[in-house]
């Protein structure tokens, strides 16, 4: 860990509290000169570092950057297997994942970005990733107890961890639209992509990177004309931390279900957040759109529908809209 790394690390411990520069330097191990470069370094990227002579240096309280240290500060055992690399920028944090894993990266490298310029959703689609409002993320796995025709499972095994977090973190109900969107009072807030890679030669699943983006807050200026009426942000207002917060806890609540022994402890609590069951719905795969209704899940949450001539189909993948909700 850099110099930087550590400074910031004692700042996350001691949030709005004084710190001398003469403490970190002992505490640390460094000199004098080597703290004071951490913060200017630190403030160079953002990071809100009060300095007050005869009391030292404090991260203000209402400091919202995303940071490995602030991350960490809140992930539970399960998720400290994680390695979480934090960008201030990136083009996606899928391909960031994807190069990495290409270049023998193991399972749990974690890319975290505060904004991206290539955000892609499914089907080809762009996802909005302004800067300082959300959470852009993605985990590399290695799932060996995953066939592949389970890898819809770690989407909603996301969708799950996503809806928990920010019901324990906002008080707000979050609900699926199947398989991989997470809403607020009909107000889209979080988009999952998950991409495999299978083997050439055997077609076994080799990794998956699982995607998850999240609005934390309403942008500056609010969002795009076309996605105003349908994006919506898990928090009224920014605070301190929070960004760090809900990514921790996004982390901690998805390790959990993705080492525990069975692989469907997540099944219950998707169907109780379904927004779709019970619904009429349109889908859409191939290009061609048809109308259903949906009636259940299967065990790995292939969505089960019935057409106008009564057919029954279990739905593995294309896009599902709700009257209303797109």
């Amino acid at each position: 860990m850099s110099t930087k790394d550590t400074v910031l690390e004692l700042f996350e411990k001691n949030r709005g509290f004084f710190v001398s520069g003469e403490r970190i330097a002992s505490d640390l191990g460094i000199s004098r000169t080597a703290v004071w470069k951490a913060v200017k370094k630190l403030r160079s990227e953002g990071y809100e570092i009060e300095a007050v002579t005869n009391r030292g240096y404090c991260l203000a309280k209402n400091s919202d950057i995303l940071s490995v240290q602030g991350i960490r500060n809140h992930l539970d055992e399960d998720a400290r297997q994680l390695r979480p690399e934090v960008f201030v920028t990136v083009d996606s944090t899928n391909n960031v994942c994807i190069k990495k894993a290409a270049n023998g990266e193991d399972e749990g490298y974690t890319a975290i970005a505060g904004a991206q310029t290539m955000g892609r959703g499914r089907r080809g689609r762009g996802f909005f990733s302004p800067a300082d409002t959300g959470i852009y993320m993605s985990i590399i796995l290695k799932p060996a107890a995953y066939p592949g025709t389970q890898v819809l499972r770690l989407t909603t095994m996301a969708a799950v961890a996503v809806c928990e977090a920010i019901e324990k973190l906002s008080g707000k109900n979050a609900g699926i639209k199947w398989v991989n969107d997470v809403f607020i009072n009909d107000k889209k807030v979080c988009g999952i992509l998950s991409e495999a890679s299978y083997g050439l030669e055997d077609g076994k699943l080799q990794c998956v990177i699982v995607g998850i983006g999240i609005n934390a807050y309403m942008p500056k200026g609010g969002f795009p004309k076309d996605l105003s009426d349908k994006a919506g942000s898990v928090f009224d207002h920014p605070s301190a931390g929070s960004r760090n917060q809900l990514a921790a806890e996004v982390l901690n609540r998805f390790m959990a279900y993705y080492n525990s022994p069975s692989t469907d402890d997540h099944f219950e609590s998707y169907r109780q957040r379904s927004i779709v069951l019970g619904k009429d719905i349109e889908i859409s795969k191939n290009d061609i759109v048809r109308k259903a209704h949906a009636t259940g899940l299967d065990e790995d949450c292939g969505l089960i529908v019935r057409y106008e001539d009564g057919s029954e189909e279990v739905l593995k993948s294309g896009e599902v809209s709700i009257v209303g909700i797109e």
